[in-house]
């Protein structure tokens, strides 16, 4: 059973566990099904925030429970509750309830020198924000920390999914450059001089990730990344690549010069870059796709949200939402002027 079977890892990990074998009833908000899911996954609606509900469409119960979308303690419980009718469980999670030694995390970044300072490699054995209310960060902090500690009576595999990219996507971090490129802006502003890392999380890597721990029950966190961590100006010049356009990094040292110039969703003042060798040693993971590899489906998707000219706050308003106005161009002209 997977919830949340049709977005946007869903739907690549509902393929790939029907493709290895398993009895796959993808559940969603509406009973989708997706045209490259093979013909014998069953569909299933219900909303997961109501637990009867849920419940019903368990039935009888399950080897295996995937869940996309649970994001808080009560999710953790809803699923517990059902543990005498599943066998294991896998949930994603995110890298953002990683905190520094200091007590630094993905909530204090906007503050001055708030921004953490992980180790590099960053292992899953770094401590955790506290579980709260108070943000996406700390209810996933929650959400683990139940289903940790019912570990012994559903098995889960949690997976601390980073910046997952990848069609579909609600909030698609390449949406910066393929909107300037199709906008004919041949000029952009890179703040740390292009040099950020923000480790990447591609959808046929974490529905891998889920295939495999869906094979290898056990209660464990494991970080869910891409084998590689491309610089800014890296993932820049490869979707300029997919495009076929040529153009200019202005490179900028330290932070953007002005509050909606040079700041990418990938900009940040120092590496976070995850560790995959408990995910290679518990599951014997390999990956099966690097970042440009997935570009062109991103890319393709992207362009097609914005066919038409349809303002890009309409086809993502999620992503206007979490950063803001990404193409002020009058404040980029401005700074170019000056």
């Amino acid at each position: 059973m997977v919830i949340g079977a049709t977005g946007q890892i869903g739907r690549v990990a509902v393929g790939a566990l029907a493709r290895d074998g398993w009895e796959v009833t993808a559940l969603s908000t509406r009973g989708g099904r997706d045209e490259s899911w093979p013909e014998e996954v069953r569909v299933a609606r219900a909303d997961r925030a109501d637990d009867a509900a849920l419940a019903e469409a368990i039935g009888d119960g399950c080897d295996v429970l995937v869940d996309m979308v649970a994001y808080g303690p009560e999710h953790a419980r809803q699923l517990t509750g059902l543990a005498d009718r599943v066998g294991s469980a896998v949930v994603i999670s995110s890298v953002s309830v990683y905190e520094d030694d200091k007590g630094r995390n993905f909530d204090t970044q906007a503050e001055p020198g708030g921004f953490p300072e992980y180790p590099v490699p960053l292992g899953e054995e770094q401590r955790t924000v506290r579980p709260g209310e108070s943000s996406y960060s700390t209810r996933k902090a929650g959400l683990e920390r139940e289903l940790i500690a019912a570990g012994d009576r559903l098995p889960t595999t949690l997976l601390r999914a980073g910046a997952i990219h990848g069609p579909h996507c609600r909030t698609p971090r390449e949406l910066y450059f393929v909107k300037r490129n199709l906008d004919g802006r041949r000029r952009r502003v890179l703040a740390y001089g292009g040099a950020s890392r923000f480790h990447p999380a591609g959808v046929r890597n974490i529905a891998e990730l889920i295939r495999l721990a869906a094979a290898r029950p056990g209660a464990r966190v494991l970080n869910a990344v891409d084998p590689d961590t491309p610089t800014v100006a890296e993932i820049a010049a490869a979707i300029d690549a997919v495009m076929g356009v040529e153009a200019e990094d202005v490179l900028v040292d330290g932070p953007a010069p002005a509050p909606t110039v040079g700041d990418t969703p990938w900009s940040v003042p120092v590496p976070v870059i995850c560790d995959m060798t408990a995910a290679e040693r518990e599951l014997g993971y390999r990956p099966v796709a690097r970042y440009a590899e997935t570009l062109p489906e991103t890319i393709a998707w992207i362009e097609r949200r914005l066919a038409d000219g349809r303002d890009w706050r309409e086809a993502y308003p999620k992503m206007f939402q979490a950063y803001g106005d990404l193409f002020d161009y009058a404040a980029e002209d401005a700074w170019f002027g000056a």
